[in-house]
């Protein structure tokens, strides 16, 4: 994959207004369910830049490698909370808005687990998220590898 453009580079301003916005949101939800929902998402949109840097934050925040490994399969592992599995179903019918237009289950999953406030603040990170997906991959960045970790 070839880098396509800096968009920090090209505008800076608008860029750190995203940055600063995203670092921001999510109020006063718990670090490792947004981690998870940030991997979800990113698994979602196939965004390899944005799964390397939050799979390193979740390990970091404390979650487990198992974990991270069955977010694909949430709905059949026993792992997930339902406060988990509710921010994680939100995540997919956002990320997915044009095939499940946010289905009525789906946000009464939601309404059970969170405040309206938490909600709020849950649907401004899947926004977030979503927005640096596309532009991580828009642009085609590329995450860090080790030299050792090349593909021949």
């Amino acid at each position: 994959m070839t880098p396509r453009l800096n968009p920090f580079a090209a505008a800076p301003k608008e860029m750190k207004a995203w940055l600063d916005y995203s670092l921001t949101v999510g109020g006063s939800l718990e670090k490792p369910l947004l981690e998870l929902v940030k991997i979800r998402a990113s698994q979602v949109n196939g965004c390899a830049n944005c799964l390397h840097m939050h799979t390193l934050d979740a390990r970091k925040n404390g979650e487990t490698e198992e974990r991270i490994y069955l977010l694909d399969a949430w709905q059949e592992s026993p792992l997930y909370t339902d406060r988990e599995r509710a921010a994680l179903a939100w995540t997919e019918a956002l990320t997915k808005l044009s095939e499940t237009r946010a289905p009525d289950a789906v946000y009464q999953a939601v309404k059970a687990q969170f405040t309206e406030e938490e909600q709020v603040n849950l649907t401004l990170m899947i926004v977030a998220i979503n927005g640096w997906n596309r532009i991580a991959e828009g642009f085609r960045f590329v995450h860090p590898v080790a030299a050792t970790a090349k593909a021949a």
